[in-house]
């Protein structure tokens, strides 16, 4: 799949998460944001590892529960927490500040080439969301505040620690497990502190469905499979489509009105990741630590890529994947890197 194919497809997991905050405010139970963040995660993860079952070997035990905390227990609690707190507009404003979080960790920690022009497209998307979703009557909950900023502090964290540490199978399971992890670490606290969900109705059940299948099965497949492919700089800008996303659906189904001044941020927020996109970062993309789960063409088309084996201790080595039309495309990405290398 090409670079321009690889955005567009990823971009669909920010927009699945911006309808999140329509699903809690019209179809979850009032006050429960644990209990969705848990009932959210661990159906999740137990169904994709029993599509693709694997387990974590070595290192892997510790990492995947790092990963799980940083991607999927914290981000999922902090950000149900912030969603239940504030307007929804509030929320996504604050949690908005993770692809700043990310150029900056990418810079320190993966020595990724600082772009301007995409530094900047961060900065004029955080703007572009504040103007959407931000009014004079908007409130600010201390607690909430501080649940949204660290929800995307917490998902910057996971997006360097995937792209520092590669994964040594396939999406699925790298997935499942991820969400297995988060989700143990969310039940017990949404059972202690809000007890076990009685009383569901059929809205209730539909909206736990959408926010587990699309919400976090395909959007977490198509993120992971993104960050592995794109630099964590670049696909980061992808979050700003999350608050552009709920505004619409508020607009469309909730019949909420949109000023001119929201016209203007959505046109700064598309502004903003067009400019991201087209920063150009000499470095050479790393190569993905991925491998293919057990055959199958769901896991092929999701997990295509370079092949990868571990050993006892959880270290990951390439190996050359089959010439198959999967692995072929992912060549692609490959290809201009090393035509650049041979300008003078």
């Amino acid at each position: 799949m090409n670079r321009t194919r690889m955005l567009v497809v990823t971009a669909i997991a920010p927009a699945l998460w911006g309808t999140t905050y329509l699903a809690t405010a019209t179809l979850l139970p009032a006050d429960r944001p644990l209990t969705a963040a848990a009932v959210r995660a661990l159906p999740a993860g137990v169904a994709l590892l029993a599509l693709s079952p694997a387990l974590p070997h070595g290192r892997w035990w510790w990492r995947s529960a790092v990963l799980g905390a940083a991607n999927i227990g914290l981000f999922f609690g902090l950000l149900f927490v912030s969603a239940y707190r504030l307007p929804g507009g509030v929320a996504s404003t604050l949690s908005a500040t993770h692809p700043i979080s990310v150029a900056v960790l990418a810079a320190v920690v993966l020595h990724e080439a600082w772009s301007r022009r995409r530094l900047w497209g961060a900065f004029l998307g955080l703007g572009g969301v504040a103007l959407l979703v931000l009014g004079p009557d908007a409130q600010l909950d201390p607690w909430g505040a501080l649940a949204a900023v660290g929800a995307g502090a917490s998902s910057a964290a996971g997006v360097v620690l995937i792209k520092r540490w590669g994964r040594p199978v396939g999406l699925l399971p790298f997935t499942a497990w991820q969400l297995i992890w988060g989700g143990v670490m969310l039940a017990p606290w949404a059972l202690a502190i809000e007890g076990a969900p009685a009383g569901l109705t059929g809205a209730n059940l539909a909206g736990y469905a959408w926010i587990g299948l699309a919400g976090t099965v395909v959007a977490q497949l198509l993120w992971f499979r993104g960050i592995q492919s794109l630099p964590a700089g670049e696909v980061s800008i992808l979050v700003f489509l999350t608050p552009l996303t709920a505004v619409m659906l508020g607009w469309a189904v909730l019949g909420e009105r949109l000023t001119w001044v929201q016209l203007v941020g959505a046109a700064v927020i598309a502004g903003s990741v067009t400019l991201s996109f087209r920063a150009r970062v000499g470095a050479r993309p790393a190569s993905s630590d991925s491998a293919p789960g057990p055959s199958g063409p769901l896991t092929r088309a999701i997990s295509g890529g370079t092949a990868a084996t571990a050993d006892e201790h959880g270290s990951s080595r390439p190996v050359a994947a089959p010439r198959t039309p999967a692995s072929a495309t992912m060549g692609v990405c490959r290809a201009p890197a090393r035509r650049l290398e041979q300008r003078p």
